[in-house]
């Protein structure tokens, strides 16, 4: 019966009226790398070839002779392929590339892609060839190319809309610097001349002023003080962001020596001890630490505790990331570590991290002065060295920030460097 059959599908394949042996039709039946299906009329399985078997792990004894609708028990009953393949018999229609995805128990799910021919037999007898290929891994691959495709799109997308937003962000910094600086320079001249003229009547028109006359004055000496040191601050947090930064060799020893000259009226009217051990050398900004030292230094003059001199200690030290005990450090960095501890009456730990926001006090106005931007220019300053900072403390016992400055930072870096550096 085999020989039989293979030389009538013989016959059916042939392109040109060459006979083919027998052998050679079983041949091409067993080389074929799709699954082969020949079926009768009735859609039940006369040869399949080795691929099917092994493709879809089924036995040539429960394969032949069996139809379609009952193969594997039952997996094959799938009714839309057994309505196409009565329709070659009914309506002479074969059919081509036709997909379909289909789950099998034993090897799950699978899509299908298949091409069916109708064989006529001399004799009158008709078969159906069922060519099946398996492209569920080109269907997977596929599909996962093109969700990469439309992921990379959408990253291609946000990162243009990104670098849209920063280049609209360096913009608004520049004017902002710019409206810091006209701001700055154009109320600091009205501040000077109200302050002049008030002291001109302070000195001048003092024996024609009621005693609430005076205070209300020297009430408006203290604003004019307040809103210029907030300018200076502002002033100050303007040139924090400036795009290029000069890094250069720094003794900080000098730093605070510098630092300590500013504030030596406040020092001296507190009776204000601060210590200091040989300080690091290393590169920074200047102008931009010297300023860090002076907010900080400054905080711990004004909030020392009342009748108590404050005491400010200053140390720091060398060494790598793996010896300091900081574990957002790096571990083979070497960092100069640089700690500032004060007897001041401190804080709550959990306002740690507030203190450095701009605009935030812990304490109220009327008891302590200060525009609430020092501390955000501290932690602005180290951002711009790569460095960090923390801060400890327990109410009246006095606060401490720990700084911790790379050593290799270059000589001349520009900003963008700098966090790219300190992100990565």
């Amino acid at each position: 019966m085999k020989g039989k059959l293979t030389s009538d599908i013989k016959t059916g394949l042939r392109a040109a009226p060459i006979k083919i042996p027998d052998m050679y039709a079983e041949a091409i039946l067993e080389t074929i790398h799709d699954s082969l299906l020949v079926l009768d009329k009735n859609l039940r399985v006369i040869i399949a070839n080795p691929v099917f078997y092994k493709k879809f792990q089924v036995k040539k004894e429960d394969t032949q002779g069996v139809l379609l609708s009952e193969l594997g028990n039952g997996q094959w009953n799938i009714p839309l392929l057994l309505r196409l393949l009565d329709g070659i018999f009914a309506e002479s229609v074969d059919f081509t590339n036709f997909r379909i995805n289909h789950v099998f128990p034993v090897i799950g799910e699978k899509t299908m892609q298949l091409n069916a021919k109708r064989i006529e037999k001399m004799k009158g007898k008709e078969f159906i060839l069922l060519a099946i290929a398996d492209v569920t891994e080109y269907i997977t691959l596929a599909t996962e190319r093109k969700e990469l495709k439309e992921e990379t799109e959408k990253l291609q997308l946000i990162k243009a809309s990104l670098n849209h937003k920063n280049e609209e962000l360096q913009r608004m910094n520049k004017e902002l610097q710019s409206f810091a600086y006209v701001a700055g320079h154009d109320l600091q001249e009205p501040l000077r001349i109200i302050r002049s003229f008030a002291n001109l009547i302070l000195q001048k028109e003092a024996q024609a002023l009621s005693e609430n006359g005076k205070d209300y004055f020297n009430r408006i000496q203290d604003s004019i003080k307040r809103m210029q040191r907030l300018i200076d601050d502002l002033l100050t947090y303007s040139r924090s962001n400036t795009t290029e930064r000069k890094f250069e060799k720094t003794d900080l020893n000098k730093l605070v020596a510098d630092v300590k000259t500013l504030l030596r009226d406040d020092i001296n009217e507190k009776k204000a001890v601060i210590e200091s051990d040989e300080l690091c050398e290393m590169n920074v900004i200047s102008f931009q630490f010297r300023q860090l030292l002076q907010n900080i230094l400054s905080n711990a003059l004004k909030f020392s505790k009342p009748e108590v001199p404050p005491r400010i200690i200053i140390k720091s030290e060398i060494a790598k990331g793996s010896n300091l005990q900081n574990n957002v450090l790096t571990p083979q960095t070497e960092y100069c570590h640089l700690s500032i501890k004060d007897n001041g009456i401190g804080f709550e730990q959990r306002f740690s991290e507030r203190i450095f926001e701009a605009f935030q006090r812990l304490h109220g106005k009327a008891s302590y002065s200060g525009t609430g931007i020092g501390l955000d220019i501290v932690k602005k300053i180290v951002d711009n060295h790569g460095g960090i900072i923390t801060a400890t403390s327990e109410l009246d016992k006095g606060a401490r920030f720990d700084i911790y400055i790379p050593l290799n930072i270059p000589v001349t870096l520009p900003l963008a460097a700098i966090a790219i550096k300190n992100t990565s």
